[in-house]
């Protein structure tokens, strides 16, 4: 499928806090604010780790104390809601795919068309999962967080070798939610330069000020984490945006990918209009004919239908060939 840039996603992730209802909501409300996609992600905790193989100690972390098993089967998306949330998306006329974590995950998405696989970055070198996707030959958008660039390169070369010819990389910063400081956009058109294909970024900060300092930087598609309320709590409803900040995305992302333009000197179409708005020489007291061209007479002013600014001193000291009126442009036709 051909995407229209700038590609916005909006993320669900464990947003829908284990209610279809919810789930189903946020996909009005991201397809009213405007989003391109809404994206899900398929797993269940067994498919991601054991229970009691990790317990998360970082106390900054939004997840400190919890058992990563525990956590995962908070989050994770009823495999037995897929077909709704599919479903329901395609109603009302947005593009519905998912992040699928193992090769069972892919099977699933196959029998409902999923139409673009999205890899996560903790999974950038699960190399089985990524020939797996690749060999569906769909589209593959694939986050860059907390990789090197030698496991980029061997996962984007896993991937077109085993059929992917339609890649999106995305800049991420894998920390939740990620700093302004941290973001380095500035590896954007570097990913692109490198990978050549085309770049994005998965959002984890707060706000959507680095969302369109990334479209400036390059960038065609932005993934951020949506949701209906941050107060009602969620996994990831810290760093989510709500409906009315994810429409003010949309708007402003579109205004700065069409902002980019060409390279351009000189006046655009829409310039001529105001062009009147630069000075140019005018009549500023009475000239009869044959009298003299004096800094008296002439002034640099606005509008710019008179000579040049540049003809000034060309123009003092010549004789007038008509008589001439205050607030009249002076022209050379005007002058000896």
């Amino acid at each position: 499928m051909k995407m229209t840039y700038p590609f916005i996603i909006a993320e669900m992730s464990g947003n829908h806090n284990q209610s279809l209802e919810r789930a189903l909501k946020i996909i009005d409300a991201a397809a009213d604010a405007g989003a391109s996609a809404i994206k899900i992600q398929t797993y269940t905790a067994d498919t991601l780790t054991i229970k009691g193989v990790f317990k998360i100690t970082e106390k900054s972390s939004l997840w400190y104390d919890k058992d990563l098993h525990d956590l995962y089967d908070e989050a994770h998306t009823p495999w037995d809601w897929h077909k709704a949330i599919f479903e329901h998306a395609q109603k009302r006329g947005i593009i519905c795919f998912s992040s699928p974590f193992d090769e069972t995950a892919v099977d699933l998405l196959e029998s409902l068309n999923n139409p673009i696989y999205k890899i996560a970055s903790f999974e950038i070198n699960h190399i089985p999962l990524l020939k797996y996707i690749a060999k569906t030959g769909k589209p593959v958008i694939m986050s860059t967080g907390a990789s090197s660039l030698s496991e980029i390169a061997e996962a984007v070369n896993v991937l077109k070798r085993d059929g992917c010819e339609n890649l999106t990389l995305l800049k991420c910063t894998s920390t939740y939610p990620a700093s302004a400081e941290n973001s380095n956009l500035n590896t954007i058109p570097h990913l692109k330069e490198l990978f050549n294909c085309e770049v994005g970024l998965s959002d984890h900060t707060i706000g959507i000020g680095v969302s369109i300092a990334a479209i400036a930087k390059g960038a065609n598609v932005i993934e951020k984490h949506f949701c209906l309320d941050r107060s009602e709590g969620g996994v990831d409803s810290a760093f989510s945006l709500e409906p009315a900040e994810f429409k003010q995305l949309v708007i402003e992302a579109k205004n700065a990918y069409l902002a980019l333009g060409k390279i351009n000197y000189g006046i655009t179409n829409d310039e001529k209009k105001v062009d009147a708005g630069k000075r140019s020489i005018y009549v500023s007291d009475k000239i009869n004919e044959g009298e003299i061209i004096t800094t008296k007479n002439i002034k640099v002013i606005r509008p710019g239908y008179g000579l040049h600014p540049r003809y000034y001193t060309d123009v003092l000291g010549k004789k007038a060939t008509k008589n001439l009126e205050i607030g009249q442009p002076l022209s050379f036709n005007d002058l000896n």
